[in-house]
């Protein structure tokens, strides 16, 4: 009997004829989300820990004092970048061949063939929000340049220190993601 040349919609969760780790990608993808949604989770909640000298951490800029909000600052300064990742076009393939497993990669069995609704349903409806997450993560690169200017300055004086490095290319990739994304790109160019 000859061997399959694919397997994939419509066949038994996970079968294929692939002979590559097509497993792995969306393995790392899991882990290093994960690992990230952790540190984010745990810096959040920081307290007087997010401020050294001329530096702020990435998780409280803008820096805000909200008297009516009893947790963290960083948990209301994360929803803007939250929403814009988790709504991004390339975070979605990440997070669904990841976390939901559909689909796992080309010509590998999917776990919920034919019940594919796309984004008409809730929760996921909400990922049409992405434009007007993009408005708010562009906002938000005005705050974070904003900190690297002051992480240039040291008593009054000009000088660049390891944070100030590590914050210059936190906000620079963060800026090349954003203007890189659909959105930006329908901004600038029209429909």
């Amino acid at each position: 009997m000859a061997e399959r040349a694919h397997a994939g919609a419509g066949e038994r969760f996970g079968s294929t004829s692939r002979k590559d780790a097509w497993w792995l990608a969306p393995a790392l993808t899991v882990l290093g989300l994960s690992v990230l949604g952790a540190y984010a989770t745990w810096g959040a909640f920081q307290g007087a820990n997010f401020k050294f000298g001329g530096y702020l951490s990435p998780l409280y800029s803008p820096e805000i004092h909200a008297p009516w909000w009893p947790l963290s600052p960083a948990l209301l300064i994360l929803i803007p970048p939250i929403l814009f990742r988790t709504t991004c076009y390339y975070y979605r393939k990440a997070y669904y061949r990841s976390f939901f497993l559909d689909p796992m990669a080309c010509a590998v069995g999917e776990l919920h063939y034919g019940k594919y609704v796309g984004e008409t349903k809730f929760p996921f409806v909400l990922q049409n929000m992405h434009r007007f997450a993009f408005y708010l993560a562009f906002l938000w690169l005005f705050f974070l340049w904003y900190d690297v200017w002051k992480a240039l300055w040291f008593d009054g004086k000009f000088g660049i220190g390891l944070g100030t490095l590590v914050i210059l290319a936190s906000t620079g990739t963060l800026t090349l993601y954003t203007f890189s994304c659909h959105s930006w790109r329908h901004l600038v160019a029209g429909s």
